[in-house]
């Protein structure tokens, strides 16, 4: 069974930054998709930035984020970091990790990330 483990978030100023981070444990895939996603309050779930993993890298961002967040992956670590630069209130949500691979998907539990304006 896979497991993912969301950390990183907290309390931060507009402007501020934070990294999250996704440990994955359980299982290796030798292809899979890693993405980021993001829950405002009242809102649907919303993709922010996507790492692919076919034998070679290829990462996506959202509009919204893109020029601030960055992901990277540290593969001895299992882990895919999203890197928040230049925060605005408008990102508050509950960040989620979501692994897929072979038509499942596995997901975090979140964690929340507020940005005072």
């Amino acid at each position: 069974q896979v497991q993912l483990v969301e950390s990183g978030g907290g309390l931060v100023q507009a402007g501020g930054s934070l990294r999250l981070s996704c440990v994955a444990s359980g299982r290796t895939f030798s292809s899979y998709n890693m993405d980021w996603s993001r829950q405002a309050p009242g809102t649907e779930r919303e993709f922010v930035a996507g790492f692919r993993w076919r034998g070679w890298s290829s990462i996506n961002y959202a509009d919204s984020v893109k020029g601030r967040f960055t992901v990277s992956r540290d593969s001895a670590k299992n882990t895919l970091y999203l890197q928040m630069n230049s925060l605005k209130a408008e990102d508050t949500a509950i960040y989620y990790c979501c692994l897929s691979s072979g038509g499942q998907s596995y997901w975090g539990q979140g964690t929340q990330v507020t940005v005072s304006s």
